[in-house]
C-alpha cells in the first residue's frame, strides 16, 4: 500500500475522532485492523484501496484465520474495513464497497465469566489493613462497589468526574460507547463506599483534578491501573478466578436479571444499543437454573 493509501487510513481515523467522537481505545483498534489489511494487500502488489476487490479481502480473511485469528476478531476487522470503505465511497476514492456481503467465520459463543453472590461478598468484605494507605483502600473499595452496583464498563468508570455523581438522587451520569449518556442507579453500599472515599480523596488529588478516582500522584486513575488493582484484590481475597473489571459488570447484570427477570431494565442499566447483546445473560441465568435442577431434582440426581 502506497503512502496515499496509508494517508487514507489517517483521514478516516480523524473522521471517526472528530465526527463520531470515538474513544482513543476504539481508534487504536481501527488503526490496527486497517493496517493489518494494508500490509496483506501490499504483499499482493495492490498500491491503492480502489484496486481491492472482494476476492482480495476474502483471501485476507482466510490468511488471518489460518494465522490463528478467531471469528470475533475477524468480524471486527471486517467491520472496520466496511466502515472504512463507506468513508472512501463518500470521499469519491472508490466506486464500490468490496466488503459488502463478506462474512467472517462464526465465532464460538462465549458466556461472560461472573462471580456468584458469595464470591462478591468475599471480594468486598472488610478484612482490615488491605493496604498501607487508608485512602487507597477506600478508593479501591469504592471502585469495586460502584462497578458491581451500577454495571459500569471499565472506560466509563475511569472517565467519571466528581460532578457526575448525584448521591442524593442515588444516581451517576455515565458516558458510554459512542459518547452516549445514561443515568444509572447507585446502590446503598456503593454510596457509602464512595462517601468514605470522597472524604479521603483530598489527601491524594491535585487541586485542579476533576476525576472521581485518582492515583497516588493525584491525577485521574487510568483504566490500566484499575485493572491491576482489581486483579490484586481478587488474589488477596482468595477468589478462584482472575478478577477483571468486566467480571463485576457481568455479575451485576446476571444478578439483576436473576432477581427481576426484566431483560429490558438490564439493557438500560448496561447501556446496550441492541437488546440482543443483553440476551447473553439469559443464557447465564439458564446455567444457574440447570445447576440447581441437577443438584436438587430427585430425577436429576446421579445414582451413587
Amino acid at each position: 500500500m502506497d503512502a496515499a493509501g496509508t494517508r487514507r487510513i489517517d483521514g478516516f481515523l480523524h473522521h471517526l475522532e472528530i465526527e463520531r467522537r470515538l474513544s482513543p481505545h476504539t481508534l487504536s483498534n481501527y488503526r490496527r485492523d486497517l493496517l493489518a489489511a494494508a500490509h496483506f494487500l501490499d504483499k499482493h502488489n495492490l498500491s491503492g484501496w480502489a484496486q481491492v476487490d472482494t476476492h482480495h479481502l476474502r483471501a485476507f480473511v482466510a490468511a488471518q484465520h489460518r494465522g490463528g485469528l478467531g471469528g470475533r476478531s475477524l468480524q471486527r476487522r471486517l467491520s472496520a474495513l466496511r466502515s472504512f470503505y463507506r468513508y472512501l465511497l463518500r470521499e469519491g476514492v472508490v466506486g464500490a464497497n468490496p466488503v459488502t456481503g463478506l462474512r467472517a467465520p462464526k465465532a464460538a459463543r462465549r458466556l461472560p465469566k461472573t462471580l456468584d453472590a458469595d464470591q462478591v461478598s468475599r471480594l468486598l468484605e472488610k478484612t482490615g489493613g488491605e493496604t498501607s494507605d487508608a485512602a487507597l483502600a477506600a478508593r479501591d473499595r469504592a471502585i469495586m462497589e460502584l462497578m458491581y452496583s451500577s454495571g459500569l464498563r471499565l472506560a466509563e468508570l475511569a472517565q467519571l468526574d466528581l460532578a457526575d455523581l448525584d448521591l442524593k438522587d442515588h444516581t451517576v451520569h455515565v458516558t458510554g460507547k459512542g459518547r452516549k449518556s445514561r443515568i444509572v442507579p447507585v446502590g446503598r453500599l456503593a454510596r457509602d463506599a464512595i462517601e468514605t472515599w470522597r472524604a479521603l480523596r483530598a489527601t491524594l488529588a491535585a487541586v485542579d483534578e476533576t476525576a472521581l478516582f485518582v492515583s497516588q500522584r493525584g491525577r485521574r486513575l487510568s483504566a490500566r491501573a484499575v485493572q491491576q488493582r482489581l486483579r490484586a484484590w481478587g488474589a488477596k481475597q482468595g477468589l478462584d478466578s482472575r478478577l477483571h473489571p468486566h467480571m463485576l459488570r457481568h455479575s451485576c447484570a446476571s444478578h439483576v436479571l436473576e432477581s427481576s427477570g426484566d431483560l429490558r431494565a438490564v439493557q438500560e442499566l448496561l447501556g446496550h444499543a441492541d437488546i440482543a447483546t443483553t440476551q447473553i445473560y439469559t443464557h447465564l441465568d439458564f446455567q444457574h437454573l440447570a445447576k440447581v435442577y441437577d443438584s436438587t431434582h430427585p430425577r436429576a440426581k446421579k445414582k451413587r
